[in-house]
C-alpha cells in the first residue's frame, strides 16, 4: 500500500457547488484570471435532458439563478441493510428467563439504549424470529426467541478498547434486566484482542484515493465547474458544495466525490468565487469493485481535465499521468484481493461498517 498512499492524497472533507457557461469562458480565456458568470437561462438551454425530482416536475424551473437545480438519480440496485456480523462485531446473546418463551418486540423497543453508540463504536440490537429463523432489527408487534446485542470491534477511529467494552457490558446487562433475560457475554480479553488485530488489518488495507485538477490558465467559477461536472454524470450531493457520481446501488455511498473549498460554496456571492484546484476522490472500501470505481475515477479525471483545461496532479503537485494510473491500478487489484480473502470485500456490508 506504500505506492498507493505516496502517489495519492488522502481525501478530506471539502465541498463544491455552482454553475457557469462554457461560451463565456471561451470568450475571456485571454483575459484576467477570474471567474466569469453566465446567464442561468443559457446554462439551462445547454443541459439535456432536463432533470426531475422523480414525479416529473422540472427541477430547473424557479430555482437558483446561478444554474440548474440537481438531484441524485434513483439507483437501480437496492442495498440490503447491514446486520451484525461475528467477523467484525462483539456479540452478546440474551435468552428469556423461564417461564417467558419469547421477547415481545414492543417491550424490547421500550428498553433499548437511548444512544446506539459505545464510545466511538456503533451498537445494534437484533432479534431472532422463531418463524423464519432469521435475525432482524427489533420491530413492534413481533416476537423473538433470542436477542443479540453487538458492538463494532473497530472502525476508522481505532479498535474497541477496555473502557468501551465495559460500557458495552453495562448496556447489555441493563437491557437484560429490563426484558427479563439471561445475558451471555463474550470474554473481554478475547474481544479486545480481536479488535486490535482487526484494526491492524484495516489500517494496512485502507485506501481513500484522491487527485487534484489544477487550472492551467484562468480560474473557474463555481457554475462553470458544476456545468461540466454535470455533463459527466455528477450531481449535487447532500453536503453543500459537493458533487457526487452516484452509485448504482440504492443507499450506498457515492462512487466518486468532486470537491473544493467549502468557504467558496457558502459565500454570500458564490458566483464571484474563483477556483483553481478541485479534488476528485473515491473511498476504496466503501465501493464495490464490480461497479468499476477506479475506471470511473480515471476516466472522469481525464475528461474533466480536458473540458476545463486542467492538469492532473497528486497531493504534492507532481503530474499525474497514465503511468501513475497504471501503477495505482495494479496496487488496487492486490488490495481488493486481500480484502476479499478476509471476507471483507470492498463495498460489502461488513467492509462499509469496518471502514467507517
Amino acid at each position: 500500500m506504500n505506492d498507493l498512499t505516496v502517489a495519492l492524497a488522502i481525501v478530506g472533507g471539502v465541498a463544491l457547488a455552482g454553475v457557469l457557461a462554457h461560451g463565456a469562458w471561451q470568450a475571456r480565456r485571454a483575459g484576467p484570471r477570474r471567474a466569469v458568470p453566465s446567464p442561468a437561462a443559457a446554462a439551462r438551454e445547454q443541459l439535456e435532458p432536463v432533470l426531475t425530482d422523480g414525479d416529473g416536475s422540472n427541477l430547473g424551473a424557479g430555482g437558483d439563478t446561478d444554474g440548474p437545480d440537481l438531484t441524485l438519480p434513483r439507483s437501480a440496485v437496492r442495498r440490503n441493510p447491514a446486520r451484525l456480523d461475528a467477523l467484525i462485531d462483539a456479540i452478546a446473546t440474551l435468552k428469556p428467563e423461564a417461564p417467558a418463551p419469547v421477547f415481545a418486540g414492543t417491550l424490547v423497543l421500550s428498553h433499548l439504549p437511548p444512544t446506539r453508540r459505545v464510545g466511538s463504536k456503533p451498537l445494534a440490537v437484533e432479534g431472532l424470529d422463531p418463524q423464519t429463523g432469521e435475525w432482524e432489527p427489533i420491530s413492534a408487534g413481533a416476537s423473538y426467541s433470542t436477542l443479540q446485542v453487538g458492538v463494532l470491534l473497530a472502525n476508522r477511529t481505532g479498535a474497541l478498547n477496555e473502557i468501551e467494552y465495559s460500557e458495552f457490558v453495562q448496556r447489555v446487562q441493563t437491557l437484560a434486566d429490563a426484558v427479563g433475560a439471561i445475558a451471555e457475554l463474550p470474554d473481554m480479553l478475547d474481544v479486545v484482542g480481536r479488535a486490535r488485530e482487526l484494526d491492524t488489518f484495516a489500517s494496512a488495507h485502507d485506501a481513500q484515493l484522491a487527485l487534484h485538477l489544477q487550472a492551467r490558465g484562468a480560474a473557474w467559477s463555481l457554475g462553470y465547474l458544476q456545468q461540466h461536472a454535470l455533463r459527466h454524470g455528477f450531481v449535487q450531493g447532500p453536503v453543500p458544495g459537493r458533487l457526487v457520481l452516484a452509485s448504482p446501488e440504492e443507499g450506498a455511498p457515492p462512487m466518486l466525490v468532486l470537491s473544493f473549498d467549502a468557504q467558496a460554496a457558502l459565500a454570500e456571492q458564490p458566483e464571484l468565487a474563483a477556483l483553481r484546484d478541485v479534488t476528485l476522490s473515491f473511498d476504496v472500501a466503501q465501493t464495490e469493485a464490480s461497479h468499476a470505481p477506479f475506471a470511473a475515477w480515471q476516466s472522469s479525471a481525464s475528461a474533466l481535465a480536458a473540458d476545463i483545461d486542467a492538469v492532473l496532479v497528486d497531493d504534492n503537485g507532481r503530474p499525474f499521468g497514465v503511468e501513475a494510473f497504471a501503477s495505482i491500478g495494479a496496487e488496487l487489484e492486490r488490495l481488493y484481493a486481500a480484502l476479499a480473502e478476509r471476507d471483507l470485500a470492498a463495498g460489502s456490508p461488513a467492509a462499509r461498517r469496518l471502514f467507517s
